[in-house]
């Protein structure tokens, strides 16, 4: 399985981080820009702004109109927000949507102001919110799926002069691993050749990616971001957040807050859970041997019997294998596939291609070597870290069918206690420390 993580460091072929899977091609390019500069209107006269300089135009109804709106840096297209309520204000006074809060209320009635407040305390509002922000998810998802299945990405690395055609994952994963600087996972980002333009500029500037600081030359900064590990960006720079997909996921939550929300406070009683409107996403597990990409794992599991023998349920079974072992198994034939080997009888190739007709014509595919070899500890970790069907390996058959298996506990044998103190190894340790 050829992966995005490009040839080893040594000569070994040692596989030094985790693999990612090519993503599926798609016919066509990338369609969706990120947006422009948007014009906000007033809602209450002619007076407008364009988007970037939103601060004027709140500052325009509070002084003018008495009106603050609530939250305004959450609401996922305020343009169309605004629009919204400049037509109903047109239909209903303000006062019946918003609430009124009196300025020096203890005073005489001549010197207090009213100024009204514009929140998701207001169902229509909060529902009004809720479906801009379901909107602008719905628009991101679709957009990094087309930048996951674009394969006209070409760009030059920003630290070497080395190009990358087909999938942006191949760049990323370039400079993580030459050049030790990550913006995180290929599939976490959205508006990619933008966030590479928008870092391509600062460097172009002389500025520190990190820190921000602008530098005389090139070879300063270079030298500066590497002596001070500042080959990584600015987790306090909110100029990026447009970029990762989690700040687009719960309304009102920054990424900080849905990283650190606790689950055990979401979990109720399930009899009261409606799942009536989950959409669960394919799995789209790859092949062990080939790029074949199947939506379940039934369809996996049949395309690896039927086009390459290879049967992993009869191995589990006749193996005896607890789900760990499964794990360490998967990981071993992907990286021996991935370097060309045979796992079989460990003979190398020049290609995949000459690996799989010898596996076919020597009849391999399912020989494994002695456990001992690919029942180790270095197994555990993922040759591929986002191999789905390492998410649906079971204990055992009877969990995939929903059946409960009771293991008998059988007590340690202690019949005869002084012979066991007599060989135990304990015995050997201490005489010779």
């Amino acid at each position: 399985m050829a992966g995005s993580g490009g040839q080893e460091p040594g000569g070994d072929g040692t596989i030094l981080e985790a693999l990612c899977f090519p993503e599926q091609q798609a016919d066509g390019g990338l369609g969706v820009q990120s947006p422009g500069p948007e014009l906000l209107v007033c809602l209450f006269c002619s007076e407008s702004a364009p988007l970037p300089q939103k601060d004027s135009l709140l500052k325009h109804l509070l002084l003018e109109h008495k009106l603050v709106i609530a939250d305004v840096r959450l609401i996922a297209n305020l343009p169309k927000y605004m629009l919204y309520w400049k037509g109903r204000f047109l239909e209903q006074p303000v006062a019946d949507f918003c609430s009124v809060i009196k300025t020096n209320s203890a005073g005489p009635a001549d010197k207090q102001e009213e100024y009204f407040l514009l929140c998701d305390v207001l169902p229509e509002d909060r529902t009004l919110r809720e479906k801009l922000q379901q909107k602008r998810l719905e628009e991101v998802l679709e957009q990094q799926q087309k930048e996951r299945n674009d394969c006209s990405f070409h760009r030059v690395c920003m630290f070497c002069s080395e190009e990358f055609s087909g999938n942006r994952s191949s760049l990323l994963n370039h400079m993580a691993r030459e050049h030790s600087f990550s913006i995180g996972l290929p599939d976490n980002i959205v508006f990619c050749s933008e966030f590479l333009d928008t870092l391509q500029n600062k460097l172009d500037n002389l500025q520190c990616l990190y820190c921000e600081k602008e530098f005389r030359d090139k070879t300063t900064l270079k030298d500066h971001m590497r002596k001070k590990a500042h080959r990584r960006i600015n987790a306090n720079n909110h100029q990026y957040d447009r970029f990762y997909v989690i700040n687009y996921l719960e309304l009102g939550k920054t990424w900080e807050e849905v990283q650190s929300e606790d689950d055990r406070e979401l979990v109720e009683d399930d009899e009261e859970d409606d799942w009536s409107d989950w959409q669960a996403n394919p799995v789209s597990a790859v092949c062990l041997f080939c790029d074949h990409q199947s939506e379940t794992m039934d369809e996996l599991y049949s395309h690896m019997k039927d086009a390459h023998t290879f049967d992993l349920h009869q191995l589990k079974t006749e193996l005896d294998l607890r789900f760990y072992q499964q794990v360490k198994l998967v990981n071993f034939i992907r990286r021996q596939i991935h370097q060309s080997r045979c796992y079989g009888c460990q003979q190398r190739f020049d290609s995949k291609a000459d690996l799989m007709q010898h596996l076919d014509r020597e009849a391999h595919v399912m020989k494994l070597p002695d456990t001992s070899t690919w029942d180790q500890p270095q197994y555990y970790f993922p040759t591929y870290e986002n191999d789905a069907l390492l998410c649906t390996l079971s204990e055992s058959d009877e969990d995939e069918s929903g059946e409960q298996t009771d293991f008998p506990v059988i007590a340690e044998d202690i019949s005869d206690l002084r012979a066991l103190k007599q060989s135990s190894v304990l015995n050997h340790l201490l005489k010779h420390s």
